[in-house]
């Protein structure tokens, strides 16, 4: 009797949580926690006693810490306790080897973490990347490749103190009892094990995983830290994940840790199970199952097929389903924007409208473009913005949320931009006047975007249509360069393809319409005009101005000839600017304007000039000019040359600029012959 009723209490121990107040903490399971957990986000506990973090939300995050701190070092050396704790988790993707995007152990200073879904795992937000005041400590599990943060690949397990930038990295791997390494799919959707084991006498920490109760031997990523200096005497110790365009539900089975000893050791098999097909037993059930299931699939199948004729919509197509996530219904996205009604109108272009939104089930704030039957940005130019922003994640790009195609109705959804469009902000009667401090950080957001795309993604990306209107502006008025609708991609190393010549009138590099090829040094060229906007207040070609202010970069290098370069500052800044950064910027423009590709900057080196790492020379080139030992360049026609840099058209008299006031129109209604001899060109 009294050995059942040891048992009995014994049992009864599993079941329940359980914390020391001291140093340990002991889940084998999360049925029954009460108040020992904090729970934020969408992060939810199941019936099964499975904490789950995410569900297959796109964008969402969810936080799961113990709710009292740990203590961590002592009072009086302040060294860092060893730690040490297990866990067994599982990432189940919504869509077959696509993560989205990541879970992590954390220990931080609040429970309450200020911080950004997808990318930054809902640790962290743009802003607070990399200060020292973090004071976090974290072990990520992650399954997308984020190229701004240096991932080696999306399925790695990475060491981040104070930012998502790993400190050190691996590949999810544990190695067998006789040192054989294993691969180990982080999004199979299987229960793996953890262990974070630190040793402060060491100053080393060790990450191993399994998909098994057997820990390996040998851990796959060990990193030499002291982590005195990150972690405070009292810290919260928990979970983050995050989804972002894709997603994946994040589950935890159970949890232990403990100060200055092993954490209790957890048994898969005593955990919760993770939710698999129900087993029928009797052929007459299996029988009467597949013929119900028949019997369902036929009749949706006949429902599909007349309200697709009803809507008049067209069938999915395989290019579709290649593309992937996320698809939102049309009703969904006509739900969002209350019918796409006037008074959610944003904006409207050539390509068609863009409404504000919010989704009903997440409450996400979105941008809705909706292109129109008649423009000119068709199928094609869709496809290629889904493909390409999709997969991008840099803070400074507008995030790709998702799409629809219901017949001819095509639509993009984007993470919406409180504070609307750059051009907005700069021309004509504008919302506020923007401050240079606010116009010199937008600037070096998108120069930071810009090299993002030509270095820092897996391929080579063009945007092919860089200018004010297509910088979008959040609530803090950081600036994000959107709308990759003529946007082109190729490996780095390989010589870009000819194409049609597209883009901006004002914008467009010299050379485009000689080659037809889109480099990143046309991007360059465009930047370079938009740096002058941002800095004189005026587009690149002004109709209104004075025929010798026509061309924006004929006017600042005259301007900075003369040695008068501050006459051309907007001066609806009333004189309130760094006169050190505004010379440097307009000298940047002028340098990334020139007509010779070989001699504007790349974008790597215009982010060094930006943030004081490199000096511009005084001795700079007119921008119809290089005189990098080659002599002058090579003349187009006058018509062509004169929207990027032409004295000659710069100084037409008023009544022969009367005559072309219609420029804009008509160039971009020249036929292929007219205006290339042949090879086909398009502006827009």
């Amino acid at each position: 009797m009294a050995k059942s009723l040891w048992i009995f209490s014994a049992l009864i121990f599993l079941a329940i949580p359980v914390s020391s107040q001291l140093n340990q903490l002991f889940f084998p399971g999360f049925k029954d926690v009460g108040t020992n957990i904090t729970l934020n986000g969408i992060a939810n506990i199941q019936k099964t006693g499975i904490l789950e973090l995410t569900n297959e939300t796109s964008r969402l995050m969810g936080h799961a810490f113990y709710a009292s701190p740990f203590q961590f070092k002592n009072s009086t050396d302040g060294k860092a306790f060893s730690f040490s704790t297990s866990f067994v988790f599982a990432i189940v993707p919504e869509y077959p080897k696509l993560g989205g995007h990541g879970m992590a152990f954390a220990i931080a200073p609040s429970k309450n973490l200020k911080a950004l879904p997808s990318q930054y795992l809902g640790l962290l937000n743009s802003s607070d990347m990399g200060n020292f005041s973090n004071h976090l400590f974290a072990v990520e599990f992650d399954t997308v490749q984020d190229f701004e943060f240096g991932d080696i690949n999306d399925n790695h397990v990475g060491v981040d103190i104070n930012s998502l930038a790993s400190n050190h990295s691996a590949t999810a791997a544990y190695f067998t009892d006789d040192s054989t390494k294993q691969d180990l799919n982080l999004k199979s959707g299987k229960a793996i094990q953890a262990w974070i084991d630190y040793d402060s006498v060491g100053n080393v920490l060790h990450v191993t995983i399994s998909p098994s109760s057997s820990k390996p031997r040998k851990p796959i990523l060990s990193f030499p830290i002291d982590l005195s200096p990150i972690l405070q005497k009292f810290m919260f110790v928990g979970f983050s994940a995050s989804t972002g365009l894709l997603a994946s539900s994040h589950h935890l089975l159970g949890w232990s840790f403990k100060i200055n000893g092993q954490a209790p050791a957890l048994v898969l098999s005593s955990l919760p199970s993770l939710p698999g097909p129900k087993k029928n037993h009797t052929a007459l059930t299996v029988g009467v199952s597949v013929a119900a299931v028949i019997l369902a699939l036929a009749a949706i199948a006949v429902a599909i097929y007349i309200f697709r004729k009803i809507k008049n919509a067209d069938i999915i197509e395989d290019w579709e389903l290649e593309l992937g996530p996320h698809r939102y219904s049309y009703e969904e996205l006509k739900k969002a924007t209350n019918g796409f009604k006037d008074k959610e109108l944003l904006g409207h272009g050539g390509f068609g409208r863009v409404y504000k939104g919010t989704i009903p089930n997440s409450k996400t704030e979105v941008a809705v473009k909706r292109i129109s039957h008649d423009s000119k940005q068709g199928l094609p130019e869709f496809i290629s913005e889904i493909a390409s922003i999709g997969r991008l994640r840099h803070r400074n790009l507008v995030q790709l949320l998702g799409w629809c195609r219901r017949g001819g109705d095509l639509l993009l959804v984007y993470d919406f931009m409180a504070n609307g469009s750059l051009d907005k902000f700069l021309f004509d009667e504008p919302k506020r006047v923007l401050s240079w401090e606010e116009r010199f950080n937008i600037i070096k957001g998108v120069a930071s975007g810009l090299l993002y795309l030509h270095e820092g993604y897996e391929q080579v990306v063009i945007h092919r249509d860089v200018k004010a209107s297509n910088v979008l502006l959040d609530g803090e008025l950081n600036g994000r360069l959107g709308d990759f609708g003529l946007a082109r991609l190729y490996e780095h190393g390989a010589n870009p393809s000819t194409t049609r010549v597209v883009g901006t009138l004002g914008y467009l590099a010299p050379e485009l319409p000689r080659t037809g090829k889109a480099t990143a040094g046309s991007d360059v060229f465009a930047f370079g005009a938009l740096l002058l906007e941002v800095v004189c207040g005026r587009r690149p070609i002004d109709p209104k101005a004075m025929p010798e202010e026509l061309v924006l970069v004929d006017w600042v290098w005259d301007r900075f000839i003369e040695g008068r370069l501050l006459d051309v500052v907007d001066r609806r800044m009333n004189g309130q600017f760094d006169e050190g950064e505004v010379v440097m910027v307009l000298k940047l423009g002028l340098m990334c304007s020139n007509n010779a590709a070989i001699a504007r900057p790349s974008m790597r080196h215009v982010v060094m000039y930006l943030e004081g790492e490199a000096e511009i020379l005084d001795d700079l080139g007119a921008p119809g000019e290089y005189n990098g030992g080659k002599g002058h360049v090579e003349g187009f026609e006058n018509f062509v040359h004169s929207f990027a840099s032409s004295s000659s058209y710069g100084k037409m008299s008023s009544d022969a600029f009367t005559r072309n006031r219609g420029m804009e129109n008509s160039f971009a209604s020249l036929s292929s012959s007219s205006l290339l001899n042949g090879r086909g060109g398009e502006t827009r």
